[in-house]
């Protein structure tokens, strides 16, 4: 018992920290202009993310217990790659604006917002789910997933979407 109290405990905190840590770094500018343009690279890693979690969804129901589980230790290094690449894209560059108008701009801030809380939730539904399956809690880790998944799907797609949606604005 005092070891998932231990895991419970850090899911919190991380759970916590990591959007605390991503606004407060929102509000530092860094004068360093980056080798290499970043959001349609990330973009393509919230895309692999969305591809390989179908792929890890198709392994786990065709009982590939261990190729479903290399694919879900991907997923997460790709979003944790993903979070990096993001935070030092933001820290570096100015915002850019969306330039849409009418139905389109709404339907962007509609995604946008959306999958921005739904990724800050998203974080301890990931942290619950491979702690389940790591401590072969698997009934749990089941249940828990079922919620996880298509959040994370929706997440890593809509990365994609708004990407597409912003990238006519991006000045090079």
């Amino acid at each position: 018992m005092q070891e998932k109290n231990k895991y419970g405990i850090w899911i919190k905190i991380i759970s916590i920290a990591i959007p605390v840590v991503v606004a407060i770094l929102f509000g530092v500018r860094v004068d360093y202009e980056l080798p290499i343009f970043l959001p349609p690279i990330y973009s393509s890693l919230n895309a692999l993310t969305a591809v390989l979690l179908v792929l890890a969804l198709v392994a786990i129901k065709s009982k590939k217990i261990k190729l479903h589980q290399r694919l879900m230790q991907t997923c997460i290094a790709l979003s944790l790659i993903f979070l990096v690449m993001y935070i030092a894209y933001h820290m570096t560059t100015d915002p850019t604006p969306f330039g849409g108008k009418g139905f389109t701009k709404s339907m962007y801030f509609f995604i946008l917002i959306s999958h921005i809380l739904l990724s800050i939730a998203l974080i301890p539904l990931v942290l619950i789910s491979y702690v389940r399956a790591f401590q072969e809690e698997f009934p749990a880790h089941k249940k828990i997933s079922k919620i996880t998944f298509p959040i994370w799907l929706y997440v890593a797609v809509t990365g994609v979407v708004v990407y597409l949606m912003i990238s006519p604005y991006y000045v090079y």
